[in-house]
C-alpha cells in the first residue's frame, strides 16, 4: 500500500511539473512511439483538439507511457494502450480531460483517439489507434450516447507495426478480455 501511495505521489509530482512545459511546446506536434514491436509515427492535432494533445503530451513528457503495454487488441477494431503495466498493474493517472470529439475528425483508419468509460469527459491517459475506419465512434451529438471519442492524430508511419500488434494471440486476463499472451510494451515516447 504505502510503495503504491509513493509511485502515485511520484507520479503526481513529475506530472504537474510536465504540465508547463507540455503548455509551453505548442509547436511539438509529432510523437514517436517506440514499442517492442516497432516504432509509431503519429501527428498530434493540436489545433483541433488542443486540450486532448496537452494531455497525451504531459504523459509522454513525464515518461508516464514508459513501460505500459497495449493492453486491449481487437483484430479488426482497434489497439488500446496507455494505462497498464505488463503484470497488468494500472499505472495511477491524473484528472479526467473533457471530451473534444466534437472538433470534426473522425475515427478512420490510422486515428489516434482517447478511450474512456461510459462517461463521456472520462478520458485519462489511454488512448487507441483504429485499424479500421469506426465511424460508429464518431460524435453525434453533446448526450450521453452521441459523444463518440475524441481523434487528436494519426499515424503518419509504421502503420505496418501497428497492422502487426493487431494480429497478437490474445487472452483474458482476471476480468478483461483481449489482452495479448506476450505483453507489447511501450518503451517510450519520443516528443518532436
Amino acid at each position: 500500500m504505502m510503495k503504491l501511495l509513493m509511485k502515485s505521489l511520484v507520479f503526481a509530482m513529475i506530472f504537474a511539473s510536465a504540465v508547463g512545459m507540455a503548455s509551453a511546446e505548442d509547436a511539438r506536434r509529432h510523437v514517436e512511439i517506440q514499442t517492442t514491436k516497432g516504432s509509431i509515427e503519429i501527428e498530434l492535432y493540436a489545433d483541433r483538439a488542443p486540450e486532448t494533445v496537452n494531455n497525451f503530451l504531459r504523459y509522454a513528457l513525464a515518461a508516464a507511457y514508459d513501460g505500459t503495454v497495449f493492453h486491449r487488441v481487437i483484430p479488426g477494431f482497434m489497439i488500446q494502450g496507455g494505462g497498464f503495466e505488463a503484470d497488468f498493474r494500472e499505472r495511477p493517472t491524473a484528472s479526467p480531460i473533457r471530451n473534444e470529439a466534437d472538433n470534426g475528425l473522425k475515427n478512420l483508419r490510422g486515428t489516434l483517439a482517447m478511450a474512456r468509460t461510459g462517461d463521456p469527459h472520462s478520458a485519462t491517459s489511454q488512448f487507441f489507434i483504429n485499424l479500421k475506419d469506426n465511424g460508429f465512434l464518431d460524435f453525434r451529438s453533446r448526450n450521453m450516447n452521441g459523444w463518440g471519442y475524441a481523434v487528436f492524430g494519426k499515424v503518419t508511419k509504421g502503420m505496418d507495426v501497428v497492422d502487426e500488434i493487431s494480429m497478437v494471440q490474445t487472452t483474458s486476463v482476471r476480468q478483461y478480455d483481449d489482452v495479448p499472451v506476450v505483453p507489447v510494451v511501450i518503451k517510450g515516447v519520443t516528443v518532436r
